[in-house]
């Protein structure tokens, strides 16, 4: 894994297609990971917008939902038609779980509870899973926080995403752990990636692929990794580019993308 990590120096030939921007899969906004809904809809949010804006593959449209509803959103991920959104209310952290058209639901309040609050994981019975402080993984259903996996104290916080019907986490110097439903360990690997770069998010594509993206402050660039499901392995990567935004063809290759070709310009 370790020979994966030197992007500037290994590029990955890149395709030449000039296809649209309708026919690709956005991955990344501004280094926010995008969520897709079904096959046709994705989800996104960027600063200064409090609500999460939706494009529709098929048409081209933008649609923003939840604004007035949503302050501050970040992390968006789409279950059962319903949105989870992390966000602020008042100043205080949330996870806001809103109906297809942007209607308040419910609010899960993570002030206190949550080491990074913009970072969760929902799985198809809805619980949603969080990092605390004491390095625990725990699940929120209802009223209740229940431990979903016991994980090694970090100094840092850790990213989460739901993946494939389970939880992927990772943290930095330590470990990238896919848990299933159940909280057992799918598979784990030591962390080792170079320390020079920061790794800000996980996405997933339509074609169920996982996706990280990194900077190299001392580059000033972004890159993009393509992870295996079933082993954590890094399979592909981007060419370094100096925008956090990324789509991703059908065939997995990527390509740096620009964001107002997605949002006009928002």
């Amino acid at each position: 894994m370790r020979r994966l990590l030197i992007p500037a120096l290994i590029v990955l030939a890149s395709s030449s297609c000039k296809s649209n921007s309708k026919s690709l899969g956005l991955i990344y906004l501004n280094g926010r990971a995008v969520e897709p809904a079904g096959d046709s809809v994705l989800a996104m949010t960027t600063h200064g917008l409090g609500g999460v804006i939706l494009y529709h593959m098929t048409t081209g449209a933008v649609d923003t939902i939840a604004e007035g509803v949503l302050t501050a959103p970040v992390h968006v991920q789409f279950v059962d038609d319903r949105w989870y959104v992390s966000d602020l209310v008042g100043d205080r952290p949330s996870i806001a779980v809103l109906s297809w058209n942007g209607e308040l639901e419910r609010a899960f309040d993570l002030d206190d509870l949550a080491w990074t609050p913009h970072q969760f994981a929902v799985l198809p019975d809805q619980r949603i899973i969080v990092q605390t402080t004491d390095g625990q993984l725990v699940a929120l259903e209802g009223d209740s926080v229940t431990t979903f996996a016991l994980v090694e104290i970090s100094q840092r916080p850790g990213l989460l995403a739901g993946i494939a019907g389970g939880v992927l986490h990772m943290v930095p110097l330590v470990h990238i752990t896919f848990y299933n439903e159940f909280g057992h360990i799918r598979w784990r690997l030591p962390w080792q990636w170079l320390e020079t770069a920061y790794f800000t998010d996980i996405a997933t594509d339509m074609n169920g692929r996982i996706h990280i993206i990194a900077g190299i402050p001392s580059d000033q660039e972004f890159v993009v990794y393509t992870l295996g499901r079933n082993d954590g392995e890094v399979l592909r990567w981007s060419r370094p580019g100096p925008y956090a935004t990324f789509t991703v063809l059908r065939n997995g290759i990527y390509r740096p993308d620009s964001a107002g070709n997605w949002i006009g310009g928002k």
